[in-house]
């Protein structure tokens, strides 16, 4: 199975978990990275020869694709009204284009194959509400959700389609999206839940929906936010007092 972007962040929870459950674990990322338990090729996701060489040498190694969980992606701070066109058009491309890219070259192998595949798309809450700073990465990511649907669709049967919809995730990188520690307790705080998603979270979604469990589920979006973000009237209303 192929993680990509698998090697930090979600993605190296994602691939921790798979790889826990026996699998066969191979992920990629633009720059070189050493000391990883799992096959690791250099992949910009964004680069249409660099993918198809990809899963080609995939195909020709192990014969099969059997699970792809498009991970790679996100966005740093940066308000509409300020950032580039090109700014704007490479998070699209990175979180919306490379994620189809990807797919369409998996489905290809995964089609010929006698028990087809399955493909996970990670997607986040900042496609179903507002999402300030990040618009772009918003959009994309509402647009990867609509994505998930349709190839549900179009490359059924063989091939299923779903998204694990990721709410907020403490990872190494936390402070640069939620502050210091005491900032990151706090926003915690807000989640019904008590806690933000720890990568695994994500990961043990993403390993069911590609599972044989899952086997009827396709063009679904899982939402995994520990009860999402209560609307912010409550907080304000007298009669929570």
């Amino acid at each position: 199975m192929l993680v990509t972007g698998g090697v930090r962040g979600v993605g190296a929870g994602i691939s921790a978990v798979f790889a826990e459950q026996g699998a066969t674990v191979i992920t990629c990322a633009r720059r070189a990275v050493h000391g990883l338990p799992y096959e690791f090729h250099v992949c910009d996701v964004r680069d249409e020869d660099a993918v198809t060489r990809l899963v080609d040498v995939i195909g020709e190694r192990h014969g099969r694709l059997d699970v792809l969980v498009n991970n790679a992606g996100g966005s740093p701070y940066a308000l509409a009204a300020e950032a580039t066109p090109t700014f704007h058009r490479k998070i699209i491309e990175l979180n919306l284009i490379a994620p189809l890219l990807v797919s369409q070259r998996a489905n290809v192998l995964m089609q010929r194959q006698p028990g087809g595949g399955s493909i996970v798309n990670v997607s986040s809450v900042s496609g179903r509400r507002p999402s300030p700073g990040t618009a772009a990465y918003g959009a994309a990511k509402a647009g990867l959700e609509n994505l998930t649907a349709t190839l549900a669709v179009e490359w059924a049967p063989k091939v299923r389609v779903n998204a694990v919809i990721g709410g907020m995730v403490e990872t190494e990188q936390s402070e640069l999206f939620y502050g210091d520690a005491d900032s990151i307790a706090r926003v915690a705080a807000t989640v019904p839940l008590g806690r933000l998603a720890q990568p695994a979270d994500i990961g043990w979604a993403a390993a069911f929906l590609a599972s044989d469990l899952a086997s009827y589920i396709s063009g679904a979006s899982v939402a995994v936010h520990g009860g999402g973000e209560p609307p912010p009237y409550l907080a304000a209303s007298s009669a929570n007092k």
